[in-house]
């Protein structure tokens, strides 16, 4: 006869399936490798199943085990769901806010924005992630992002804020040198910034109808601070916001007077639906939301 499921042996299931081995659950719970082991151990006797096969390699999840991931990982999300509920019940204004964004938005959007939700709300603490990689908000890894394109997730809820416009910049020491280019054409003839893993201006380029690859660019990192400060040293010719280009002395904004770069990137404000629960998310989204939608960009 099946015994009743205990509950807390299911995350060590779902960390050992997840991360291969014992000692890799154990790390990301924070817990010793004996204790993992057992909870295993506990849990197929609790199911009457064998979840993992033990071989000379290591542990090898069975098919058993596998079938059972998908369900196991929609129990920790509703776990999570369940503890945003219980603390928006019981918080003040006050506490933790993390909030994932690019590099960009990070360093030059939010601060004045951060500053004056500090002064209106003391209590309410800040943590920025600022990153190309977005952080998974089903799993609490940030409670707010802010996304350059519209999340899909079923569990999220989204609201557009702003566009940021974008131009083709190159500072005059680098035009003096090289010349400025003619048409975006010609661009392949001098010295481009990009990213280095990440493919957004490989895409953007061959949505402008050329096919260029990640050595089209000289030099490249995702730090989006870093390719920017190449441009402003006259290293060569990068894409960034209008609203900072356009405020830089010795920046020239090329194409300007035409369409070829008629780029714009839509700022879309992001959070679990759960928010809802929690005063200082919601609260905070809510502000982010207002602020962002006053900025001209």
């Amino acid at each position: 006869m099946l015994r009743n499921l205990d509950w807390s042996l299911v995350p060590s299931f779902l960390a050992t399936a997840e991360e291969g081995s014992l000692s890799g659950a154990a790390r990301a719970l924070g817990i010793s490798q004996p204790t993992v082991g057992r909870h295993i151990a506990d849990l197929e006797e609790d199911l009457g199943v064998r979840l993992f096969d033990r071989t000379s390699n290591g542990l090898r999840i069975t098919e058993v085990g596998l079938s059972l991931v998908e369900n196991a990982q929609a129990m920790r999300e509703r776990a999570e769901s369940l503890r945003r509920i219980a603390e928006g019940r019981a918080e003040s204004v006050e506490g933790t806010v993390r909030i994932t964004s690019s590099e960009m938005v990070a360093t030059h959007l939010l601060p004045p924005i951060l500053t004056e939700l500090n002064r209106e709300e003391p209590r309410i603490q800040i943590e920025l992630v600022a990153s190309l990689s977005p952080e998974n908000l089903l799993l609490r890894e940030a409670d707010i992002a802010l996304r350059m394109f519209r999340p899909e997730q079923a569990d999220v809820i989204t609201r557009h804020v702003a566009d940021l416009r974008l131009g083709i910049f190159a500072h005059r020491d680098y035009l003096e040198r090289r010349g400025a280019p003619a048409s975006l054409a010609e661009t392949n003839q001098h010295t481009i910034i990009g990213y280095d893993r990440a493919d957004i201006m490989i895409r953007g380029f061959r949505r402008a109808g050329f096919e260029v690859d990640r050595s089209f660019f000289t030099f490249r990192s995702d730090s989006q601070t870093a390719g920017w400060a190449m441009v402003k040293a006259g290293f060569g010719i990068g894409i960034g916001p209008v609203h900072l280009g356009s405020r830089e002395p010795g920046l020239v904004r090329l194409f300007a007077d035409n369409d070829i770069d008629g780029l714009e990137l839509p700022i879309w404000l992001t959070a679990h639906r759960d928010l809802r629960h929690s005063r200082r998310i919601r609260l905070v989204y809510d502000f982010l939301a207002a602020r962002l939608s006053r900025l001209e960009l």
